[in-house]
């Protein structure tokens, strides 16, 4: 089958990341100058769709379109790809939709300091339900629900950092790991009093920044499974960043399919599960005002006269969770947890 549609779009970026077998072919087309404010005279995009349903090649014509930015450029590609994958590619073959995904395990969470939505009931519910997938994100899964207990997830220090070039910071530093030694074999990390450490309105809410002794804590190495194809589909989509870079925490995607924040959540992320009741409570986190480009006091950093304003110390040892830029102004933290 061969389709022949001319496309004209304003282009907004995505990161590219797809289930089927994409590939996407530039040629047949000339610019007039830089991509950067001008106008293209005629570009071509050749797409391929592989799957054991479907094969098909589109061309798409793009003609005069003003791309004010190689991001912008590229991301609505982003946004005709999806719009082409759902018209080509029959309901059977999408395994991706969290809506089919089978809930195994819920837990629960409740926060404090979120604004209420309704003056007139300060006591309005900060509680969220989270269905958990573990079918298809068993290793994710099995943290999460020891995160949300007392006992919490047993881990251990990470190794002391020697590298600290003033010695007022290395004596910090060897406080901090000393405090973390003193409970490792009998404390495990949950989220008691950890905070919303993020929130990028409608593309993102990272929860779960752990507090005091449990920043020196090595993170979880959060592991994907085979055959988990699931991606940020629908707003309420639960997710842990893939590795051990991420820290304790894990994500709610407040967006919708296809959003920018959906295709970089996809690359980096492992959905874990949904969010089945609360859904007000995500749209009250997800409208919080935050920290906008805070800046570096780099004379602090040495020592200087306004050296109040350096990093704190759960930032310069607990990762960026624990600094600034996009954190809620004020604080809302994790007050109660558990298993249902």
């Amino acid at each position: 089958m061969m389709l022949y549609p001319i496309i004209r779009t304003v282009l907004v970026l995505n990161t590219l990341a797809w289930s089927p077998s994409l590939t996407w072919g530039f040629g047949l087309g000339s610019f007039q100058g830089r991509l950067q404010g001008q106008r293209a005279k005629s570009m071509f995009l050749q797409h391929s769709i592989n799957t054991p349903e479907v094969s098909t090649t589109l061309w798409v014509d793009t003609q005069s379109i003003a791309t004010p930015t190689r991001r912008n450029f590229f991301a609505s590609i982003a946004a005709v790809t999806t719009s082409i994958i759902a018209t080509t590619l029959p309901a059977c073959a999408d395994t991706t939709s969290t809506a089919d995904a089978t809930i195994t395990d819920k837990i629960f969470i409740e926060f404090k300091g979120i604004p209420t939505a309704d003056a007139s009931n300060p006591n309005s519910s900060n509680r969220i339900v989270i269905g958990l997938f573990g079918n298809d994100a068993p290793q994710p899964v099995s943290v999460l629900k020891q995160l949300v207990t007392k006992e919490g997830y047993k881990s251990k220090c990470k190794p002391l950092d020697t590298s600290r070039l003033l010695q007022k910071e290395q004596l910090e530093a060897n406080k901090v790991y000393n405090s973390c030694l003193e409970n490792e074999d009998t404390i495990g990390v949950n989220y008691d009093y950890s905070s919303v450490w993020r929130v990028i309105p409608n593309e993102r809410i990272d929860v779960g920044a752990v507090t005091g002794k449990f920043v020196a804590r090595e993170n979880p190495n959060f592991q994907d499974t085979k055959g988990n194809t699931l991606l940020h589909d629908s707003p309420g989509v639960v997710s842990v960043r893939r590795g051990n870079d991420g820290g304790y925490g894990f994500t709610i995607f407040p967006g919708q399919k296809g959003d920018v924040g959906a295709a970089i959540l996809d690359e980096d992320n492992i959905v874990v599960g949904k969010i089945i009741e609360g859904m007000d409570v995500v749209q009250r986190l997800n409208e919080m005002p935050v920290v906008k480009s805070a800046g570096v006091n780099y004379m602090a950093l040495t020592g200087g006269p306004n050296a109040k304003n350096a990093p704190s110390r759960a930032c310069r040892y607990g990762g960026p969770m624990y600094c600034n830029e996009n954190k809620p102004l004020k604080k809302v933290l994790l007050d109660k947890t558990g298993v249902l």
